[in-house]
């Protein structure tokens, strides 16, 4: 039986931003609070038969690039769990873990300095959803169903969310839960169930610039939450996309990368199952697209995928849905770009790709949320 409260050395960064060390038992332990190469006093939370999760009671020793918190509300509020580490150590924790992963998962063995592209560490955030207390918008608390009423002094948001907030035209709406976007330019379009159509189209529609193209959007539908880094990403994939005759956006949401590769394709098919966004990819993309309304796995079930074809896939933090992974494995296809925002799906993912004949071709990384454990990747893969 383990004592309640217990000495570990951290051995390496976890997937999720936890610290990783084993049990005298030689079981694996994940410590929330502690950093690679640090010796804390923790106490264990869940004591499973495989693994068991600890937190950190006090640091005995520390990692050098230990900081400390910014917020008032650190390990209450339910995000931003990494403030205690530099954004230098964040990024080198974010290598290891998908090192790690794609090891484990995909029997991978990455470049240890594989590139991660990072931006501003704070204020950055332009889109987010908040829910509202009596007098105060707020985030819900770790592991919690309290709401914080801190969302207008939150470190990460852009100023213009944070000033809208703690206005008098948001704190009079009549609402629990709010979506809030400002698009670059401090402009803000919110939405909320129940809000009238009127409303919708005076307050909720907006657009962004990015990369010279202007994007259609809204306040309803998911759209890059670090409009500051995104331009980075835009360029990374319009440098890795080969110039074909027929460019197929798999998830295509409001038809995002297809709008800004278009130019370099005869034909564009932008496949989406959310009509909202499909209305929206509409605005988006020229008139001679082909705009499919139904899931990526059943469209690619009933097409013919052959070398003619560009692919990319942006699919949500599930990955690829089985059908659709065996079905580009059983395709003619001989390259795919894969835009990830779960690096532990990627590599699920990539297995199965590997297993039929694709390899992986580059991979690189793309922090678009500091003080968090998550990361956005572009893989390409080639057969």
């Amino acid at each position: 039986m383990l004592e309640k409260e217990f000495i570990l050395k951290i051995e390496k960064a976890a997937q999720g931003g936890d610290g990783f060390s084993h049990l005298q038992d030689g079981r694996a332990c994940f410590v929330q609070g502690a950093l690679p190469g640090e010796t804390v006093l923790a106490k264990i939370t869940n004591n499973g038969k495989d693994f068991a999760k600890a937190i950190t009671l006090k640091v005995l020793e520390k990692n050098p690039l230990r900081e400390s918190p910014r917020c008032p509300f650190y390990e209450r509020c339910g995000g931003c769990s990494l403030q205690h580490a530099s954004l230098s150590l964040q990024i080198s924790m974010a290598r290891e873990a998908i090192c790690d992963t794609f090891r484990r998962f995909a029997h991978i063995t990455l470049p240890e300095n594989f590139p991660i592209h990072f931006g501003n560490p704070w204020e950055y955030r332009n889109r987010i959803r908040v829910l509202k207390t009596r007098d105060a918008f707020g985030f819900r608390e770790g592991a919690s169903h309290h709401i914080i009423p801190v969302a207008s002094k939150c470190k990460v948001l852009v100023p213009a969310l944070q000033k809208f907030l703690e206005s008098q035209e948001a704190l009079s709406l009549k609402t629990k839960e709010l979506q809030v976007f400002e698009n670059g330019n401090g402009a803000i379009s919110y939405f909320y169930k129940g809000m009238s159509q009127k409303e919708f189209l005076e307050k909720a529609n907006t657009s962004v610039e990015i990369a010279s193209k202007k994007i259609y959007t809204d306040a309803s539908v998911f759209f890059q939450s670090n409009l500051s880094l995104l331009p980075v990403l835009v360029k990374r994939v319009k440098e890795v996309t080969e110039p074909n005759t027929l460019l197929v956006d798999l998830f295509s949401g409001v038809g995002f990368f297809a709008a800004l590769l278009e130019d370099s394709f005869e034909k564009i098919v932008a496949v989406e199952r959310d009509a909202n966004c499909l209305r929206l990819a509409n605005k988006n993309l020229k008139a001679s697209a082909t705009f499919v309304s139904e899931p990526a796995e059943d469209w690619l079930g009933k097409n013919i995928v052959s070398n003619d074809v560009s692919l990319i896939v942006d699919p949500p933090r599930t990955g690829l849905p089985q059908s659709a992974a065996e079905a580009l494995c059983k395709s003619a296809l001989s390259r795919l770009i894969y835009v990830s925002c779960n690096p532990v799906t990627l590599a699920r993912d990539v297995s199965l790709l590997a297993k039929n004949g694709f390899t992986l071709d580059l991979l690189e990384g793309f922090a678009f949320y500091p003080q968090t454990p998550h990361l956005e990747m572009l893989a390409v893969l080639r057969r």
